[in-house]
């Protein structure tokens, strides 16, 4: 680059000493001898001058000692014209907040707290199911029936202690009726009279009882003694109101209380788990509570929103990673389980910091990265600077530059190619 400038020099002076000879010529043929030898002396030293000016004199661009605080020794200086000023954006640089963060990569689950596996509450075989896999169901929604034993057992119970308690009932009112008239009922026999209607009604309330906790409502219960009809459909209702996550219902499949699979599972998708693994070094910095922005491939432009809910105890130690579970509000069920997810977790509060524009900073050949700053708005000195984290179209400055300077925010890279112009005719 050096040589360049320096041959840019050689050929601008070459081409105005020869115009100054043709010139000199000319005067000389119009004047007298004492003249001329006047004119002659005149171009010697104007030759001594150029050659003073070639030896190392005279360049365009120059080598100046940078201000305090720049990270190197010299800078380069470039001077524009008005014509070129106006490629360019001056402004003094100003500050910004710029978050602290950590990246990681994690994965999209349901939330374990708020997901339930359905089993029933008795043995026995699956009748039918009335839902499937994906559907939206509130809370006690039928899922699905099965046929137990234990349901036809209590509901027989039912309808015999009903028939007793309609006996006693009988006999009671008999026996109170001859009682009165005192024809052939003691006092000791209408006391073992009432007697056995208190109990006979004692067992039918056990009875019904028995039955309510298989899910039947009074209705049911009712018609159950009234047709005296033994039903043991049993119906198995959602707890929760969600999505049905899980399904293994195939009519026939004998199922029990908590011998999985369960037939149907239920969990509420609005929220969801996301799991990240996080180096071990960096896990000091993550505090439950800490706000996390998710993206997936499946929505590229948009920003799920959460919080991180716990943080694993145990370090994984082939790959010395912590697992980060975040809670992420989804209330259009737009997320699915074993979606990969990129977390942005803000470890800290934002840093106020030097910022430039991105424009105003360009990468050198070298993998430096400069921008050039200015006090009269036409010389321009390139300077070196140390950048951090890219946020919002601004760099953090971490080294080489300070609020209120003077510097191109806008056109840097035209800047740079001004330094390094070839030299035209």
């Amino acid at each position: 680059m050096e040589a360049r400038r320096s041959g840019v020099f050689r050929y601008q002076l070459g081409t105005k000493l020869e115009m100054i000879k043709q010139g000199i010529m000319t005067r000389a043929r119009r004047t007298s001898p004492q003249a001329t030898a006047g004119l002659v002396a005149a171009w010697g030293l104007i030759c001594v001058a150029a050659a003073f000016l070639l030896s190392g004199y005279g360049q365009p661009v120059t080598a100046t000692t940078a201000p305090a605080g720049s990270s190197n020794s010299l800078s380069e200086v470039v001077e524009l014209s008005p014509s070129q000023l106006s490629s360019i954006k001056i402004e003094p640089l100003a500050t910004y907040r710029f978050p602290v963060e950590k990246e990681a990569v994690g994965s999209i689950d349901f939330s374990d707290d708020l997901s339930v596996q359905v089993f029933p509450p008795y043995q026995g075989k699956l009748i039918q199911a009335f839902v499937e896999l994906g559907d939206e169901v509130k809370k006690g929604h039928a899922l699905y029936t099965i046929d137990s034993p234990d349901l036809g057992q209590a509901e027989s119970t039912l309808i015999s202690a009903a028939a007793s308690l309609q006996l006693t009932d009988k006999e009671l009112v008999r026996a109170k009726a001859l009682y009165s008239t005192n024809v052939g009922v003691s006092q000791r026999e209408l006391e073992q009279a009432i007697n056995d209607q208190q109990a006979a009604e004692g067992a039918f309330r056990a009875a019904r009882n028995a039955v309510r906790i298989f899910g039947k409502t009074e209705g049911e219960i009712d018609q159950i003694v009234a047709s005296r009809k033994i039903d043991a459909a049993l119906v198995v209702a959602s707890p929760i109101e969600g999505e049905v996550t899980a399904y293994d219902a195939p009519p026939g499949l004998l199922v029990q209380p908590g011998s999985p699979p369960a037939p149907v599972s239920v969990a509420n998708t609005s929220v969801k788990w996301m799991l990240a693994n996080v180096l071990e070094s960096d896990s000091p910095l993550y505090r439950v509570g800490q706000p996390v922005e998710v993206k997936v491939m499946a929505y590229s432009d948009r920003v799920f929103n959460g919080s991180i809910s716990k943080i694993y105890a145990i370090v994984d130690p082939t790959t010395h990673r912590v697992t980060v579970r975040s809670e992420i509000m989804d209330p259009k069920h737009e997320l699915r389980p074993g979606m990969l997810a990129n977390f942005v977790i803000r470890v800290q509060e934002p840093v106020e910091a030097t910022a430039i524009p991105v424009n105003g900073v360009v990468r050198n050949g070298d993998g430096t990265m400069a921008s050039w700053v200015t006090t009269d708005r036409r010389h321009f000195s390139q300077r070196i600077v140390k950048v951090g984290q890219q946020r919002d179209g601004q760099y953090q400055v971490v080294e080489g530059l300070h609020p209120g300077e003077l510097a191109v925010t806008d056109g840097a890279v035209f800047v740079s190619n001004m330094l390094e112009a070839p030299p035209t005719d």
